[in-house]
């Protein structure tokens, strides 16, 4: 895959100084995708134009259990890797041209602070066309200011009737600033090919809101943005929506200073520009997105009840076990789901295989369903179902209780489940609808109390109900939590029956 990146007249001369990287010499960057190839194809004074060629190891990614444990077999060896422009090319642009990105040049810094005309191509990059035949390329990058030309192959010259292929080429002409440039690449790039081939976690939110300062947070496609570079993972989504929202008053209400840019923004910052919209940011206090309310309202309830060994039952991808683990009155660690894919990803985000002997001793990651009894988290301080009933059929509800309260018997479990009662202020859920789509049920609060009060009385529990996140005084809280305490004297048979 390649890119190339021109500029005529007077920014020519300053192209390269602006990349750092010199238009005399061929240069090769070893990454983690493969191997990265910087050159000037053109450089006259009048016309500079540089490329990079990206050759992906297609062999060595499918032997690679980062980037292709989760993947069928086959399509592990034959894919487009090595030909499409998504998010491999963008890793490499970022990685490549990091000091252009973060707009620093000592030598040009007049240049790199202001636009210059740009001609930007890519080869074979993924474009949905919408109803009306414009390819998402377009809606992406023209409400940026670009002038987009999409050149769509047939998929079959001999085959007119099946149309155009699902890649273009595509070129980008506009006024805008190197830096800016390049961000808006490497957050779009991976959202056209709706995919990125390494593992989106926590840190992927930041990083979209400072490659996206200045344009995201007014962009008509946001929504898909955000949810495309997300990797669609709810939890990551809300907090950088939240975060966003949290910052659009101040960009769009601030006055401006005496120089012109927007107050409270860096002397000299153009309006929009990365250092502003960091200032912006930094002033407006964001608030902190539910599901880490959520799990700091879990650790809460653990250390309430003095536990040192855990199971995280329905663990997903890790994200409790790893707030667990830097905590080393945590001796025991166990993390269950039943999707080996899960699994996979939670070894990934505990960096296991980089761990040491002490902290891989106090983890285990186990396949496993809490609808069936598991002898291996028998006996622990405490059991976690943080969102999990709600994904459970209700009619395997008392497998999961005789699973959890009677065979694994914690002396504490925590259970964390959405307030139905609630989904009325989420502004973008649809009257009716869960808040995901595998969700087989929400309760009201009513309905929470009612079945976790019966557990615990079947079971020898108290239970103690505590509101997570801000307590709607007509709706309750978003979430609501159950803190089971197992009493002294366990009931009889017959009761638990």
């Amino acid at each position: 895959m390649i890119l190339t990146l021109s500029t005529r007249g007077v920014a020519a001369p300053d192209l390269s100084f602006l990349l750092h990287k010199h238009p005399g010499r061929a240069q090769e960057f070893d990454l983690t995708v493969g191997t990265a190839h910087v050159f000037y194809p053109e450089d006259d004074g009048e016309v500079c134009t540089v490329a990079l060629l990206l050759e992906v190891d297609a062999v060595a990614l499918a032997r690679s259990k980062r980037y292709g444990a989760d993947a069928q077999a086959l399509s592990r060896y034959v894919n487009d890797r090595p030909y499409a422009s998504t998010s491999m090319l963008a890793v490499a642009i970022g990685q490549v041209f990091r000091s252009a990105m973060a707009g620093r040049s000592e030598s040009r810094p007049e240049r790199a602070a202001a636009p210059i005309d740009l001609e930007i191509t890519l080869t074979s990059v993924p474009s949905e066309p919408d109803g009306t035949g414009t390819g998402l390329a377009t809606r992406l990058f023209a409400p940026l200011g670009w002038d987009v030309e999409e050149s769509r192959p047939p998929l079959d010259t001999t085959r007119p009737e099946w149309g155009g292929a699902a890649t273009v080429g595509l070129r980008l002409r506009g006024s805008v600033r190197l830096g800016d440039a390049l961000r808006q690449l490497t957050v779009l790039l991976p959202v056209l090919d709706d995919a990125k081939h390494y593992w989106v976690g926590d840190d992927e939110v930041g990083k979209l809101l400072r490659r996206g300062a200045g344009w995201l947070h007014e962009h008509p496609l946001r929504e898909l943005i955000t949810t495309r570079s997300l990797a669609h993972q709810r939890e990551l989504i809300e907090d950088a929506t939240a975060r966003i929202t949290a910052a659009e008053p101040q960009e769009t209400t601030r006055a401006s200073s005496p120089d012109g840019s927007p107050a409270g923004s860096p002397a000299g910052s153009p309006a929009g520009s990365p250092d502003g919209a960091a200032a912006a940011a930094a002033a407006t206090p964001t608030p902190t997105p539910l599901y880490r309310r959520r799990a700091d309202a879990v650790l809460t309830a653990l250390r309430d009840v003095d536990a040192r060994t855990v199971a995280d039952v329905g663990c997903g991808e890790g994200a409790l076990l790893a707030r667990l683990l830097v905590d080393e009155r945590y001796t025991t660690v166990i993390g269950t789901d039943v999707a080996p894919r899960e699994l996979e990803r939670a070894e990934r985000r505990l960096h296991l295989d980089e761990a040491s002997d002490a902290k891989r001793a106090r983890v285990q990651l186990l396949q496993s369903s809490v609808t069936y009894s598991d002898d291996r988290i028998a006996g622990l301080d405490a059991v976690v179902l943080m969102e999990v009933v709600e994904h459970v059929d209700p009619e395997r509800l008392p497998s999961l209780e005789a699973s959890v309260f009677q065979a694994a018997r914690p002396r504490a479990a925590v259970v964390t489940t959405p307030n139905a009662e609630h989904n009325v202020r989420f502004e973008h859920l649809p009257a009716g609808r869960f808040r995901h789509q595998d969700h087989r049920f929400e309760w009201t609060r009513a309905e929470f109390r009612t079945w976790a009060t019966a557990v615990g009385d079947r079971h020898g529990y108290t239970v103690e109900f505590r509101p997570v996140g801000d307590d709607d005084p007509e709706v309750g809280p978003p979430t609501q939590l159950a803190l089971f305490r197992r009493t002294a004297v366990a009931p009889t048979r017959e009761a638990s029956a």
